[in-house]
């Protein structure tokens, strides 16, 4: 075998190997198929009920609403006229939609410079940290995921000034979080995971 094909093979095979996974699993109804399919995404869980105290299913019920666990998604774009894109809704980036403040802030907070959006472990760090200064200024419980993801979404101050009663199809929103959540739960204690 020639070296240049020797090295093209090579090439293709690193290639092949990076970026990881940016695509949502299959069945995003059902807690235990997502962690079969992705055991990253088990391990990455575990280790921030540990650390944190979030119950899985609270970020799984977040991660789903957020960014249907697609690794790299982003909101949409604006619109000038309906033809002439003028930037992003917000800043929002990956499996935790985190704005860029926030995650800059997060990042010095807990001296994590390196970590990224788009990766599972990464991204629910982030939300085991975000989730607990909830409970800590606004005393709402890691295992509720209603309150939890109003305050996810409008922030500390906004979640503490009610600002969500002004935005019917956030609270509807939230409900849906919460359903999502306790049907995972129920479905994480039916089902052998490693």
């Amino acid at each position: 075998m020639s070296r240049t094909l020797r090295a093209l093979i090579f090439v293709m095979l690193v290639a092949s190997c990076g970026g990881g996974q940016t695509s949502a699993p299959r069945e995003l109804d059902n807690a235990c198929a997502i962690l079969r399919e992705r055991p990253q995404y088990l391990k990455a869980f575990r280790k921030v009920e540990r650390k944190w105290g979030v119950p899985m299913h609270v970020m799984m019920a977040t991660i789903h609403q957020e960014s249907k666990f697609v690794a790299d998604a982003r909101t949409p774009f604006r619109y000038v006229a309906g033809v002439i894109p003028m930037g992003r809704q917000s800043s929002a980036f990956g499996y935790s939609q985190a704005l860029d403040a926030t995650w800059d802030e997060y990042r010095a907070d807990q001296n994590r410079r390196s970590a990224k959006r788009d990766r599972i472990n990464d991204a629910t760090d982030f939300m085991g940290w975000y989730m607990n200064q909830t409970r800590d200024r606004n005393g709402v419980a890691l295992s509720d995921a209603r309150n939890q993801y109003l305050a996810y979404h409008e922030g500390h101050t906004g979640f503490r000034n009610q600002s969500y009663n002004s935005k019917s199809w956030l609270v509807g929103v939230s409900s849906k979080v919460e359903a999502r959540s306790q049907m995972y739960q129920g479905q994480l204690s039916a089902c052998r995971l490693r």
